[in-house]
């Protein structure tokens, strides 16, 4: 398909996402709505156009990894891993019950596709770094590591351990994503605890930085197809996004970081991503 199609196909994979995000979510349970709907537009590029896996075979050597490290956003993985055929769609409407495979937060153990159990913010970064390395080790060549990291998140201090770690070890099979909506769980990044600049941090550590609208299809598959092409050390690209985006109500809406959808809500919010 030529690029426009592709851009059309991945925007329409995205509004899936954020469809299955709500179906997931229901009716009168919390769920994180607000990360996962802003970081829809990326997952998408990453599972749709970028990474290359084999459902059938999720533990295949020759793999792209994907690591969610902002794991509270779990329901948007596991929509994307429904949509590729890891596991049934119909799995979406038992997301936390118990004995479901799809719990809160990602489980290696109970999900297939899942590279690691995230959640407790700040480990993904590091957890990124060791399968770069392991993967150089192993000579697996043409194949990336990928982690999304909220930028709430990059308040946690090993984030940037890590981060200098990477660029130590010249990582250039790595790269990060961070999703700038600038809101974490109770209010304003820059009233809470305020982490920017974002890039100059980055670049000061040593890392290739890229910086895009995080809704812009284009620009998404652009930087991460750039990223291919830099050697000796990683990338992060930071992609401006909207809390809550394609959910009129939800937008740039604090409370809907973990929020419960009444019925007129979610009905609402069904219609809009149809």
């Amino acid at each position: 398909m030529d690029r426009n199609e592709l851009i059309s196909m991945l925007e329409t994979k995205a509004k899936k996402l954020r469809r299955g995000v709500i179906v997931s979510i229901g009716v009168g349970l919390a769920g994180h709505v607000g990360g996962s709907c802003s970081s829809a537009d990326i997952v998408s590029a990453l599972y749709f156009y970028k990474m290359h896996y084999d459902p059938k075979n999720p533990k295949m050597k020759d793999r792209d990894r994907f690591l969610l490290s902002k794991g509270h956003v779990a329901i948007l993985q596991y929509t994307a891993l429904a949509e590729a055929g890891f596991f049934p769609y119909e799995e979406l409407a038992h997301t936390k019950e118990i004995g479901s495979m799809l719990q809160g937060h990602p489980d290696v153990q109970k999900t297939p596709g899942i590279e690691a159990g995230t959640g407790s913010l700040g480990q993904g970064l590091s957890i990124a770094l060791g399968m770069s390395l392991g993967m150089k080790l192993d000579r697996i060549e043409n194949r990336k590591v990928y982690v999304l990291i909220g930028d709430g998140e990059l308040d946690e201090g090993q984030n940037w351990e890590a981060a200098m770690a990477c660029a130590a070890h010249k990582a250039d099979n790595l790269c990060a994503i961070v999703d700038r909506n600038r809101l974490q769980a109770t209010g304003k990044i820059v009233e809470r605890f305020p982490i920017e600049p974002i890039d100059k941090k980055f670049e000061a550590f040593g890392w290739n930085v890229i910086e895009i609208d995080g809704h812009n299809m284009g620009e998404i598959i652009d930087a991460l197809d750039k990223s291919d092409s830099v050697k000796d050390k990683p990338t992060v690209i930071i992609a401006n996004t909207i809390k809550g985006k394609g959910i009129s109500f939800a937008e740039n809406v604090v409370s809907f970081h973990n929020g419960i959808l009444s019925e007129e809500q979610y009905q609402q919010a069904l219609k809009e991503l149809s």
